[in-house]
């Protein structure tokens, strides 16, 4: 890609120096270089399955993170069926009090708070002016019968601006429920 793009400019000296007639004349049999273009679209197309591939791993580690947790609680979900039939950007486990226990980095990076601020705080925390009582209501009411649901809810970003959470959350259990885990995306 070097030596193309040293070319190109190797040719606009040179055309730069041309008279008129001349550069008229050969204008017309200069092609544009669709090498040096299909370069720069091998990279677009090699950055983006980068992207993808980082993407994949990371959800992956949050995954994992997840089921060695449930090892520890004894947790009985399936929790493949969980995330193969679910997407999410951010993940957040709670108690039963709702207080944070864990969060992934997808949900700093969905709210701009660290995962050191959220820590024993409740998700409460993320709604603000715009969050409908009414949601928070039926979000409250799911959580007490204890089956998995979703639920739109109007959320506040560090920066105070405002966003459209998509959050299904699963009950955890054991013998009975002990956690909530809730996953998270932008909705659109």
């Amino acid at each position: 890609m070097k030596n193309n793009i040293f070319n190109m400019k190797s040719l606009d000296l040179y055309m730069s120096s041309l008279t008129g007639e001349r550069l008229k004349s050969l204008q017309c049999n200069i092609q544009p270089n669709h090498f040096a273009s299909s370069e720069l679209m091998s990279l677009d197309i090699y950055l983006q399955k980068f992207h993808q591939l980082g993407a994949e791993i990371s959800r992956n580690k949050d995954i994992e993170a997840i089921k060695e947790m449930s090892k520890h609680y004894n947790w009985t979900n399936n929790f493949d069926d969980i995330f193969k039939n679910n997407t999410f950007e951010a993940l957040v486990l709670t108690d039963l009090s709702k207080r944070i226990l864990w969060v992934n980095s997808g949900f700093t990076e969905m709210t701009g708070y660290s995962k050191k601020f959220a820590i024993n705080k409740t998700p409460s925390f993320l709604q603000g002016e715009q969050t409908s009582e009414e949601t928070r209501q039926r979000i409250q009411q799911q959580l007490l019968l204890g089956t998995p649901f979703k639920e739109v809810i109007i959320n506040h970003r560090k920066d105070k601006s405002t966003y459209k959470c998509e959050v299904k959350i699963f009950p955890l259990r054991n013998s009975t429920t002990t956690h909530f885990l809730a996953l998270e995306k932008i909705a659109l």
